[in-house]
């Protein structure tokens, strides 16, 4: 690999929210100019991109007429067609509105539990009418400024209540989605409920139909909580959870910026393509991200391009690590195995008699250096490519 122009065989998509992001933020007015959903595919189909994803309001106005509907879509399938991209995953806005200021399926409303649940079904229309197969479940609404309310358990119940309708119905719609939820821990509310990969992990088992459920980790949400997100990433690969990506970067402790693909936390990234390369992940490879507000559109499609360049660079220097010698090799006195003790390991009570009895020398154990620096440190030169 030696160009790192991507195709659609690399399985890039981007959100029709992250390169139609204007750059508005909470301080200021757009810096740019709305782009049509046909014209963000057809140049994401130049740029070698695979798939678009989408809100429903990404793509039809809330208070659009069942005609202006229709139209959208039609043209926005046009545009599909011409091209070949495909919409692997769609999404529901359950936090924009002024009815979900205090959540959608968490809200203690129980008029606005059902709104949300008839905006999802209708969204999840849409996307299976643009060929979805994953359906992403973000709470950005759902979590509280104060918990005065007393809804905290209460809250848990409508939030699973609200995901096993969901589910009922796309099987009896024939729709046969995989749902994945989506943490972060703050913003936009204080406390967003299920704010980590591993607690959302721990909600899964308690739904009907947690075969259906897995994750979608975002590489900033993480970033948020202060925790790693190859981490979180290896943790759903683990439990078999790894749904859908959402691939950015983040400055720690700071707002949700959604930065280019590997802007800040080059380690971090390159252990992230590696887990998703090598862990068995055969998903849409998703950048939920957006151009910085300083950026005209041209920045955009250098954002856009930058991402999936970066993806690609590290999934080379990946390629590299596997095939250093001396990586390798480090790697092999790192991890020490004794296969007496690896059978000892499997219990039975002759086992566990045989290993309470046994003599460890934990002096060696305590002093021995298992090489660590030099690992990291041949990993930090590889990345700035003084290793040949």
């Amino acid at each position: 690999m030696t160009d790192f122009n991507p195709t659609p065989a690399d399985r890039f998509t981007f959100g029709l929210w992250t390169v139609g992001n204007v750059g508005r933020d909470p301080f200021g007015e757009p810096t740019r100019q709305p782009l049509s959903a046909p014209y963000i595919v057809r140049k994401l189909a130049e740029l070698g991109a695979s798939g678009i994803n989408l809100h429903d309001n990404d793509l039809v106005p809330i208070d659009a007429t069942a005609a202006e509907r229709d139209r959208i879509v039609s043209d926005l399938k046009a545009a599909l067609s011409e091209t070949g991209l495909k919409v692997p995953m769609a999404t529901t806005n359950l936090f924009g509105d002024p009815a979900f200021k205090d959540g959608a399926f968490t809200s203690a409303d129980r008029r606005v539990r059902a709104y949300a649940l008839q905006k999802t079904m209708r969204s999840m229309d849409l996307g299976a009418e643009l060929g979805a197969q994953t359906y992403v479940f973000w709470g950005g609404r759902e979590g509280t400024e104060v918990d005065a309310g007393g809804k905290l358990m209460d809250a848990l119940a409508w939030f699973r209540e609200s995901l096993n309708f969901l589910a009922e119905y796309s099987e009896a719609q024939g729709y046969g989605y995989r749902f994945a939820l989506e943490p972060k821990p703050n913003e936009p509310r204080a406390d967003i409920f299920l704010p980590t990969v591993g607690s959302a992990l721990g909600f899964i088992p308690t739904l009907d139909k947690p075969e259906l459920f897995g994750v979608n980790p975002e590489f900033a949400h993480e970033t948020m909580a202060g925790l790693s997100f190859p981490h979180a990433l290896a943790q759903a690969l683990d439990a078999g959870k790894l749904y859908h990506v959402d691939l950015n970067d983040q400055k720690m402790g700071r707002f949700d910026q959604d930065l280019r693909f590997g802007a800040e936390n080059i380690k971090g990234a390159f252990f992230t393509v590696m887990l998703l390369e090598e862990g068995g992940y055969s998903g849409p490879l998703h950048f939920d991200a957006h151009a910085l507000r300083t950026e005209d559109e041209a920045g955009v499609w250098t954002f856009t391009r930058g991402c999936m360049r970066t993806y690609l660079i590290l999934k080379d220097k990946v390629a590299q690590f596997r095939a250093d010698s001396e990586i390798t090799a480090a790697l092999e006195a790192y991890r020490v195995e004794d296969g007496e003790l690896a059978a000892l390991s499997k219990f039975s009570p002759e086992n566990a008699e045989a290993l309470k009895n046994r003599t460890f020398d934990r002096a060696a154990l305590g002093v021995r250096g298992p090489g660590l620096e030099a690992l990291d440190q041949m990993t930090t030169e590889l990345l700035m490519g003084v290793r040949g």
